[in-house]
């Protein structure tokens, strides 16, 4: 089972989801897939299914609405950039917080509904299936574990979301109503849990490379738990996969030596990495994908690269494809990062080599001059053969990696000894000297350690600091720290909007 074999495999299934429940779907006779009542029969079935049950973790970065540049849009680091403020109604919406049910993208909630279906659905089936039962194990933990995922993600962004363990149906799916954000968090502990005692240590590279591992699901329940506000039990956990600090943990994770190695394209599934979500370009993935959740490429990638971009044949600037200038950094955290050994890593500052000759482009919307260089398109990676060039980019992105574990178990820790050696850690593969361990530090560090990775927004609000931070740009405490419901999933439906949305 090769490494892209497992992550691209095709499912091609007539599923329901939550996020897919008009008319015109439950009537319509499915053609050339299958019916879950005559699948699931033997272990390449099974797999198959399991390959469906990882594909929505791409959401992380794979199209135009994906996690890491919507959730950068509406912190106080980036604004929505792009061609104008008409370009992408929700993500402009989430970076001045005036979403509304209708400009939210739906795909949000779809999209992770649909994982979480399709997680269901092989659960429901696995006792039946004709392979081995350590292969069972395996497939049930990894999908309770992708499960968790899902269903963290819904309840960070909407809060007030319905708890379904088992596939809806074409009679049943109107009925659905929300349940206790308690109650989810609950179901999402049990699920990491369980999981942890069926996954593997390790995923060798070579064949099963962004399969979950047991130190994986460890790393998404210690971040659970601090989400919950249960520190005792988030550093625990966290303990486990972060080891020494500074040194290899039990499962072969280490902080790269060099900070701007986790950036190089080519470095998948370094020893950094915890939970990863891979990309392709060889996916030949055209614009008849786009929109539908089937391009396998970086989307992320010619989203914040910047427009029009062009440079003398003796600049020495990067050698940069044009792009679509969304995700354009703020001079307050230019700023606070200018300083800082990352800057180079994280910012490109376009600004300044247009001003020397060295490079040109085009301004967009909100435009400071500076983008993120984490993600930005590289000529050497433009995608040379089938499919759309801007669609099959193949950087992969992190969910988690070990600089994140080492700062969320020195913030549930608070003080001491041992999150000073965390917070040191960071520092010093950096050349940063330390400082003092205070929850200030630690703030500090996430914002400069991780800055353009998708996690500021749901670290100012856990923080309680987002009302203060993005007052500016319009947040309402109370209000803005979930999204409003989309529309369509109102309609003839028990749910309920969130409280101040109409």
């Amino acid at each position: 089972m090769k490494t892209i074999k497992f992550k691209y495999l095709f499912i091609a299934a007539a599923m329901v989801s939550l996020g897919s429940c008009s008319e015109e779907f439950v009537n319509v006779t499915p053609k050339g897939s299958f019916l879950s009542d005559n699948y699931y029969a033997n272990e390449g079935q099974a797999t198959s299914a399991l390959v469906g049950v990882y594909d929505p973790i791409r959401k992380n970065s794979g199209g135009f609405e994906n996690i890491i540049s919507m959730m950068n849009a509406g912190s106080d680091d980036f604004y929505a950039g792009g061609g104008g403020s008409t370009d992408g109604a929700g993500i402009q919406g989430f970076s001045t917080h005036t979403l509304t049910s209708t400009n939210v993208p739906g795909s949000f909630w779809n999209d992770h509904y649909q994982g979480i279906f399709r997680a269901n659905t092989l659960l429901l089936k696995l006792p039946d299936v004709a392979m081995a039962d350590n292969l069972k194990t395996r497939f049930t933990a990894e999908s309770k574990a992708l499960r968790a995922i899902y269903y963290f993600n819904l309840v960070r962004m909407f809060k007030n979301v319905p708890l379904l363990l088992d596939p809806l149906t074409a009679t049943n799916m109107y009925e659905a109503e929300q349940a206790a954000p308690e109650a989810v968090y609950a179901q999402i502990e049990k699920d990491l849990s369980e999981a942890i005692y069926g996954l593997p240590t390790t995923a060798p590279a070579a064949t099963e490379s962004g399969r979950l591992t047991k130190g994986a699901a460890q790393a998404m329940l210690g971040k659970v738990y601090l989400y919950e506000g249960k520190k005792t039990e988030a550093a625990a956990v966290l303990a486990q996969v972060n080891g020494t600090p500074g040194a290899t943990n039990q499962y072969g994770n280490k902080l790269l030596s060099n900070f701007s190695d986790l950036w190089v394209v080519a470095n998948k599934f370094n020893t950094e990495s915890i939970i990863e979500v891979s990309h392709t370009s060889a996916g030949n993935s055209d614009w008849g994908f786009w929109g539908s959740g089937r391009d396998e490429g970086n989307s992320l990638n010619v989203m914040v690269g910047p427009r029009s971009y062009s440079r003398p044949s003796s600049s020495t600037a990067a050698d940069l494809p044009s792009g679509w200038s969304f995700n354009v950094i703020t001079q307050d955290l230019y700023d606070a990062i200018k300083l800082d050994p990352r800057f180079g890593a994280t910012v490109f500052d376009l600004k300044a080599l247009k001003a020397a000759g060295q490079a040109d482009y085009i301004g967009g919307y909100q435009d400071t001059g500076y983008f993120l260089n984490k993600f930005l398109p590289r000529k050497t990676d433009v995608r040379t053969g089938g499919g759309a060039a801007e669609l099959n980019y193949r950087q992969n992105t992190y969910v988690i990696r070990l600089a994140d574990t080492y700062l969320m178990e020195a913030e549930a820790l608070g003080s001491g000894t041992r999150a000073q050696a965390l917070l040191d850690a960071v520092r010093a593969r950096v050349g940063l000297p330390s400082v003092p361990v205070t929850l200030a530090a630690i703030k500090n560090e996430r914002r400069m350690e991780l800055a353009g990775e998708g996690h500021r927004f749901f670290d100012l609000v856990r923080w309680g600091d987002a009302a203060s931070k993005l007052s500016s740009r319009g947040f309402v405490a109370g209000k803005d720290e979930i999204f409003p419901l989309p529309t369509r999933e109102l309609q003839g439906t028990k749910l309920k909007q969130n409280p101040g949305y109409n």
